[in-house]
């Protein structure tokens, strides 16, 4: 059976994510009721007298559900997976392709895809040994499960080298420095010394028949997006900690009254940074500060602590959708049930939501950034903060490009599945999308953090020239003032702005992933980074 639910596991939503991606790095190992479920499905499936039509076995797929199937289950397989592999794009991650294949293969061991038990335990040894196949990123409607990208999956593990069986199929492999490159999946697979995998009807349609393609590359943004909302308090502490501005929007009395969980989480965030960065407990403005500072300072708990909130939410939904089997059609108590289950509406709503959150967090972020380069509220420090106005330009470039990133961000967020557009003769006249709009969030969340790049690097001019002393403040501070120096002379800062956004990310992912799991309460760590 299913994992208990999120709703019914007093762990939080981010806790139970981290634990999906964690378990899905590990080696897939069905246990005893799990084996003996699947062949109990299995068996009742190939018991059946004929008289019962079942999708995909006694008749064809899609529209043509009315006509009968081949008579050779393998033929029938074999087809279903080559005239869905259609992709194309770049590549999905090959950390989001594993968890894709595991979450499809912990689905079908629930015991209610009546997969072959043979062919289950080929495509586990295959993915234990670190077989990865290379799938195509675009293509899915994720409505009928995600079709084309886990074709592709599917032809990468039957691919044997003889004939054209895996039509051309890759699988990643790492070189001596570690890093992923392409290699022909035969290959790939006799180096591991394993057999292909031999599709007949039932399992290939259980294996390519789910929403685990875009679930997956959900989970991953799922986690990245806890981390950029965490790296955003702090930079907030800390531009708030440098302006002197004040410490009142972030006392937890201020909001206790709010009653919004994520938001008193975020204050806290904020203000343990604001202490760390020398502001220390009190709370009143420098005097050189307004009494209310601009909303992008003002408001950041409001923000990220709505954010929060809105990812612990869409952290169930998806913790849900992987513990369940998501298929067409099922076996439950031996009854076979043609349904939708593998629609992905759940997916597609929470990467909408996931979009929304991507957008408010670089929003803010491009927003402070703009505020700390203008010499009209940053304390009269110069202009874009060079200290050679005219003959030097600063941060002008930087910011330029930040908000290239923020309007590329927005087009990028429009709700994927207002574009839906009915197919496959109009079988599939409700698709959801959810891989365009998981993909989609992917690319914002990057460019997310190319913001906070860049404002990462302004705040780090700001400490220098507000001579702010080098004292035993947060490790990541420490790191960009010893990383990199003062912008006194004009020099391209493309590649420091990415380094400051790796810098930031490894150093809040790292940080998510040792969190120890607690309510969200103003007792959260508040411990400065």
């Amino acid at each position: 059976m299913p994992l208990p639910r999120p709703s019914d596991d007093r762990r939080s939503s981010d806790t139970l994510v981290r634990e999906l991606l964690d378990r899905s790095a590990t080696p897939l190992e069905a246990t005893a009721s799990e084996q003996d479920r699947m062949a109990a499905a299995h068996r009742t499936l190939a018991g059946l007298d004929g008289s019962r039509r079942v999708y995909g076995v006694t008749h064809g797929f899609g529209p043509l559900v009315d006509h009968a199937a081949d008579p050779d289950p393998a033929r029938q397989g074999t087809g279903l997976i080559s005239h869905l592999a259609t992709g194309q794009g770049d590549p999905l991650p090959p950390d989001v392709t594993r968890t894709m294949v595991w979450l499809r293969l912990r689905g079908m061991a629930l015991g209610h895809s009546a997969v072959a038990p043979r062919t289950w335990q080929r495509l586990a040894d295959l993915v234990n040994a670190g077989f990865v196949p290379v799938v195509p990123s675009e293509g899915s409607l994720s409505a009928s499960g995600d079709l084309v990208p886990l074709a592709h999956a599917a032809l990468a593990f039957a691919a044997d080298g003889a004939g054209d069986a895996g039509g051309g199929a890759q699988a990643w492999c790492r070189d001596a420095e570690g890093r992923w490159r392409r290699e022909d999946a035969s290959a790939v697979r006799a180096a591991l010394r394993l057999p292909p995998v031999a599709w007949e009807a039932r399992s290939a349609l259980a294996f390519v028949n789910g929403s685990s393609a875009c679930l997956a590359r959900a989970l991953h943004t799922h986690r990245e997006l806890g981390a950029l909302t965490r790296a955003a308090a702090a930079v907030t502490g800390r531009t708030a900690a440098l302006l002197g501005a004040s410490g009142e929007p972030y006392e937890d009395a201020l909001q206790r009254v709010r009653n919004q969980p994520g938001q008193r989480t975020a204050a806290a965030w904020i203000r343990a940074e604001r202490a760390a960065s020398g502001a220390g407990t009190g709370i009143a403005p420098g005097p050189d500060r307004p009494l209310q500072e601009r909303y992008s300072l003002r408001c950041a708990p409001q923000v990220l602590g709505a954010v929060q909130d809105q990812l612990g939410l869409q952290g169930s939904v998806l913790a849900d959708e992987a513990e369940g089997c998501s298929d067409n059609p099922v076996l439950v108590d031996g009854t076979v049930l043609h349904g939708g289950n593998f629609h992905a509406a759940p997916v597609a709503f929470a990467c909408e939501t996931h979009a929304s959150c991507a957008h408010q967090v670089a929003y803010l972020l491009e927003r402070q950034l703009a505020l700390v380069l203008d010499p009209a509220v940053n304390g009269g420090l110069p202009p874009l903060l060079t200290p050679r106005p005219g003959a030097g330009s600063g941060f002008a470039g930087v910011q330029i490009a930040a908000s290239s990133h923020l309007g590329r961000l927005r087009q990028l967020g429009h709700p994927a599945s207002f574009t839906a557009v009915p197919t496959n003769l109009h079988n599939q006249d409700q698709v959801p999308l959810a891989l365009n709009s998981a993909n989609a969030v992917a690319e914002m969340t990057e460019r997310a953090w190319w913001i906070l790049g860049s404002l990462l690097l302004a705040v780090n001019q700001l400490a220098h020239l507000t001579g702010h002393p080098d004292r035993a403040e947060g490790r990541l501070w420490r790191e960009l003032r010893e990383e990199f120096p003062p912008v006194d002379q004009d020099r391209p800062l493309a590649q420091e702005v990415t380094r400051a956004a790796v810098l930031a990310r490894s150093r809040f992912l790292a940080l998510a992933a040792t969190d120890p799991d607690a309510g969200i309460t103003d007792t959260r760590p508040t411990v400065a980074v």
